[in-house]
């Protein structure tokens, strides 16, 4: 292989055309990675995104990409039902993979895809990095060295509210524009778990180490959304409540649903017996880490490795650094910290969850990281 990395992007909705596409061709990546191929079932978005962007090819089927070899990895930022398909179908043919959140929607396709992909010298990152970040390496540290004291619970989470429905490609008149946000609300992959809730657990599993049970509640509450005047069916649980045990009475509070947040909750928010940690705060003070002045006047993700120039002022700029993430393991055998052994860590919780809200009994967790 060459130092440049030949990269499709599989699925051109909303990431790929706010962040994926915009950072992945910009000039100062191209030295070691060339969007070369972008695929997706409704073409003419497909080819719409090629010509803006300046992509080589343009497929309507992810098969006939693979098939053919102009790309050596793939980033999966189609709906989430089918990142499963995708990932096999591309660790067959011997491409590696970057999977947007989430990397699969039960712990045995997570498990397959791990082992296949170790059986074909595939290698996977897949998001969300949040470890990359060094403000939850810090806070790792300060837990680990007793700044806290004994710890007593955490709390995550997230809410779906009109996030997806407002997103700027949803609203314009033409294909790259008005991108429909159904497949958020259905079965399989939709809900706010998933896409959402995924964030703060990574981090706050990422902090604390894996959990070892969970005990969960959930459902639909809101049956139906409106989008532009069409009513969308939602048949996916929007509204879950989880409790983590971590072991040695360590529990967590973990949320993805419909509407309404615990407000001013960062991300992650830990407490324990000599004081409390929410967000970039610790008993009230500003934490210090390696970037932090470049985070107050750039934003969060501005300290992440490769968020350089151009990539500070695009969205979705950590997806970019997961991509690029993958990138350096392909070029210089350098892994990362966004593997897919924690990813699917946090699919077995929310798996899991979803088994103790129809069952009424605590799951326990078998996965580690």
């Amino acid at each position: 292989m060459s130092d440049q990395v030949r990269l499709g992007i599989v699925g051109t909705g909303s990431i790929s055309i706010r962040g994926l596409l915009p950072h992945l061709t910009q000039p100062d990546v191209q030295d070691r990675v060339k969007v070369m191929a972008v695929c997706d079932p409704v073409f003419d978005r497909a080819k719409a995104a090629a010509d803006k962007f300046g992509v080589p090819y343009a497929f309507k089927h992810f098969e006939a990409l693979l098939d053919s070899g102009s790309v050596d990895a793939v980033s999966i930022a189609s709906p989430i039902g089918v990142h499963y398909e995708q990932g096999k179908l591309a660790i067959e043919h011997g491409v590696h993979l970057h999977f947007n959140k989430t990397m699969t929607t039960t712990v045995e396709e997570a498990d397959d895809l791990i082992e296949s992909a170790r059986q074909q010298g595939v290698k996977i990152v897949s998001s969300p990095g949040e470890m990359i970040h060094p403000l939850l390496q810090t806070i790792r540290q300060m837990i680990q060295e007793g700044a806290l004291g004994t710890l007593t619970w955490a709390v995550t989470g997230s809410a779906f509210g009109q996030y997806h429905e407002k997103e700027s490609v949803r609203h314009g008149d033409d294909v790259l524009s008005n991108i429909n946000p159904a497949w958020y609300f259905r079965r399989p992959g939709g809900g706010p778990l998933y896409d959402m809730t995924v964030y703060g657990l990574h981090a706050m599993t990422g902090i604390l180490g894996p959990a070892k049970r969970v005990t969960g509640f959930s459902g639909v509450r809101l049956h139906e959304r409106e989008f532009r005047g069409e009513k969308l069916p939602v048949d996916m649980d929007d509204n879950t409540l989880m409790v983590l045990d971590f072991g040695d009475s360590l529990f967590a509070f973990v949320y993805g649903v419909a509407a309404g947040g615990i407000p001013g909750m960062g991300r992650p928010l830990i407490f324990g017996a000599g004081g409390v940690v929410n967000g970039g705060m610790f008993n009230g003070q500003p934490i210090d880490y390696p970037g932090r002045e470049l985070a107050q006047t750039y934003g969060t993700t501005a300290v992440l490795p490769h968020v350089v120039g151009p990539h500070r002022g695009i969205e979705e700029a950590h997806v970019y650094e997961d991509v690029m993430q993958l990138v350096d393991w392909i070029r210089e055998d350098k892994p990362t910290v966004a593997t897919a052994e924690h990813a699917r860590h946090v699919i077995e919780i929310f798996d899991a969850a979803y088994r103790s809200a129809a069952s009424g009994q605590a799951q326990t967790l078998r996965t580690t990281f």
